[in-house]
């Protein structure tokens, strides 16, 4: 199995949905860098379940300890172990799905795989998986604010058929993405949003969703082409986040319409340097970035996991109803805009280590 990531700044995560515990730990984090529980927190209470009508109602606090690799307050440059307590666990609940593997879900592919399961709420399948993630990407997020300017922002741009206004280039923050349950910036699209997913939650069903990422002050030169482009390796991380479906940068799919007269991003200087009139590249060319904002969309799909009794077969092959029991979001895009922004984080300060260790020559 492969569960680290990352070349200089390496991540680990561990932990199964109800076992004891989930967590992260984090190698080649610089040392030197304040670091203390308080900079993690805010970005697990903004992932944490239990937020809104929206969300699953496991109640879990998500308080995170850093076990080792700081002191008073500073990082060492030694490996950070990061722990989070499963609280509300109840592995109880899916007692019943011990021989039926849930449609859609990743029972059937880990049974065929290991030859066991995690049968109690999909073991490192779940999403609950994602907290080391995100705490882990904290402390990128700090590295990359502090010693590079860099600033991510991700918000809910789609959920199921209804789309919001576009809003790249406009500097949200993370306050305005937050001041709605739904994580949508525009409150007309929010509360659309919001009614339809309550809808699906009434009716026991579940909707997808896409979560947009800007990532503002990257400057040019970071992505080690040609196998680690800085968009392939942000596609890989998102395409590793539990429920995943696409990934696009800049114009995406919509730029396989245009021609390239249009779709071209002109040269001009900018602040003292060069940069582009238009961002189709989405901020990255040649798998490398160029110094404008990095955009991407990432696509989830509907939550497996619903109330609805669904036709199905167990593993022997035998006909079946299943209905499931456990808690499950009926939407994960409000929950995944962190989780998207810690990804992002984690490639992003990777890169960024990486350029350091072989900076450009410039002539005086």
């Amino acid at each position: 199995m492969s569960s680290s990531t990352g070349t200089i700044f390496r991540v680990t995560t561990f932990g199964e949905s109800h076992c004891k515990g989930v967590g992260a730990v984090v190698d080649g984090c610089p040392p030197q860098l304040e670091l203390t529980e308080a900079d993690i927190q805010p970005q697990l209470d903004r992932r944490r379940p239990g937020q809104s009508i929206v969300t699953t109602d496991r109640k879990e606090g998500d308080a995170v300890t850093i076990f080792s690799g700081t002191e008073n307050g500073v990082t060492l440059g030694t490996p950070i172990a990061l722990f989070v307590a499963n609280r509300d666990h109840r592995p109880g609940d899916y007692k019943n799905m011990r021989f039926v593997p849930r449609p859609s879900h990743a029972d059937y592919t880990y049974q065929m795989k290991y030859g066991v399961r995690a049968s109690s709420g999909g073991g490192r399948s779940s999403a609950r998986e994602t907290i080391g993630r995100v705490a882990a990407g904290a402390i990128a997020e700090k590295l990359l604010r502090d010693h590079h300017g860099v600033e991510i922002v991700a918000w809910v741009s789609a959920v199921g058929t209804i789309d919001a206004p576009e809003f790249i280039g406009q500097q949200l923050s993370r306050d305005q993405v937050d001041s709605t349950d739904i994580r949508c910036p525009d409150a007309d699209s929010a509360e659309q949003m919001l009614n339809a997913v309550v809808r699906a939650r009434e009716a026991r069903d579940s909707l997808g969703g896409i979560v947009t990422c800007e990532c503002r002050g990257v400057p040019a030169g970071w992505g080690e082409p040609v196998f680690d482009k800085l968009e392939a390796t942000l596609a890989h991380a998102m395409l590793s986040l539990p429920a995943t479906k696409g990934f696009e940068i800049g114009s995406g799919f919509a730029g396989a319409r245009m021609p390239g007269s249009a779709h071209n991003d002109p040269f001009v200087l900018k602040d003292h340097r060069l940069g582009t009139v238009s961002n189709y590249s989405g901020g990255i060319q040649g798998g490398i970035s160029n110094g404008e904002p990095i955009v991407f969309r990432v696509a989830f799909k509907p939550p497996a996991t619903i109330g609805l009794a669904q036709n199905t077969a167990d593993f022997d092959g035998e006909p079946t109803t299943l209905e499931a029991k456990g808690r499950h979001d009926p939407c994960v895009v409000p929950r995944a805009v962190p989780i998207v922004e810690a990804m992002a984080a984690l490639v992003l300060v990777d890169a960024a280590l990486c350029q350091g260790v072989r900076q450009p020559y410039i002539a005086s």
